[in-house]
């Protein structure tokens, strides 16, 4: 990335004290995210995505500690932060959309309501403004007559729309930043599309920087600019969408493009990763894919490898990389 990045982080770690031993959940984690950038971040479930995000607008249970070298948004130090100064970032300077809507709404408050009491939490506005600034954000993430949606309870929304008044609700306190985790997955793929296109638009209207938590490559493919891979709370590459699609250089980015359906292919067994990611209480040494990796010698067992350039951009932890793997088509 030549530009400053709107977000910048270096070294953040989630670990989880036993008494005995720290265990990292997530280890030394670094990405950036462009302004009017999405960023997809995908990996298998448990591999940390969830945990990352929720570190950065500190949403973890108190038992998780949370550290970093650096954590910078649009130039400003969050890593430092007390707790209420924090407290003036989340929303205002990253928003987040949920997985399931219907666990973060407030089922006896109506809908407009609940964007309004942020739009005046963060923004200071009268009654009447909130209202008609709620009733107007509705309208933006595209739901119908939203005068009299506003009034409606969550239990009277559909799962597609629930999603969208949890995006109103994340874009109310105008956020430079929207990590948005799996906000697809329950959807179908009509209502999901639908939502990919609304982020879109929302990134070209606004310029917002998105997050984007999925284990869809199909959904990255078409919506994100570039892509980080986790596996096991470690990144293991990141780079631009063509060039991770189409020349994943870790074996784990080279397995989980492998495992996806190709379109037009006759019915064959799909190919799988062999092996399962390893319990926190049992991390390997060294490279945490060794035990599963087809191209694992003696040094990914003792040493882990650093996140090293391969080209321009794109960047790798692998110590013996893949050559040639099978394509995933994407968008441009």
């Amino acid at each position: 990335m030549t530009a400053l990045p709107l977000l910048d982080v270096q070294g953040l770690s989630v670990s989880l004290h036993d008494g005995r031993e720290t265990r990292h959940i997530v280890d030394d984690l670094s990405l950036q995210v462009g302004e009017g950038e999405i960023l997809g971040l995908v990996g298998e479930s448990g591999s940390g995505k969830t945990v990352a995000c929720r570190a950065l607008m500190r949403l973890l249970p108190e038992a998780l500690s949370i550290s970093a070298r650096r954590i910078t948004l649009a130039g400003d130090e969050l890593a430092s932060l007390g707790v209420a100064d924090f407290a003036r970032v989340r929303g205002r300077g990253i928003g987040m959309i949920f997985q399931n809507p219907a666990s973060h709404l407030d089922p006896v408050m109506r809908i407009g309501a609940q964007i309004a009491e942020t739009i005046r939490f963060a923004r200071g506005a009268s009654r009447r403004e909130a209202k008609a600034e709620a009733i107007e954000l509705l309208r933006q993430v595209g739901i119908p007559d939203p005068a009299r949606r506003a009034e409606a309870f969550t239990h009277e929304f559909s799962g597609g729309m629930r999603q969208r008044a949890m995006i109103a609700v994340a874009l109310a306190s105008n956020p430079k930043l929207l990590i948005a985790d799996e906000p697809t997955t329950a959807l179908d793929v009509t209502v999901q599309a639908q939502i990919l296109r609304l982020l879109t638009e929302l990134r070209d209207r606004r310029g917002l920087s998105i997050i984007f938590v999925t284990h869809d490559l199909g959904v990255v493919s078409q919506l994100c600019d570039r892509i980080a891979v986790l596996y096991a709370g470690r990144m293991c590459e990141i780079g631009p969408k063509r060039a991770i699609l189409g020349r994943p250089r870790h074996p784990y980015a080279a397995g989980l493009i492998a495992c996806q359906p190709a379109a037009g292919a006759t019915l064959t067994r799909l190919r799988t990763i062999e092996g399962q990611p390893p319990s926190l209480h049992a991390m390997p040494s060294g490279c945490r894919f060794n035990p599963r990796c087809p191209n694992a010698q003696g040094d990914c067992r003792s040493v882990q490898p650093p996140l090293d350039p391969v080209e321009p951009g794109h960047l790798a932890a692998c110590f013996h990389q893949v050559g040639t793997t099978p394509r995933l088509g994407c968008a441009a």
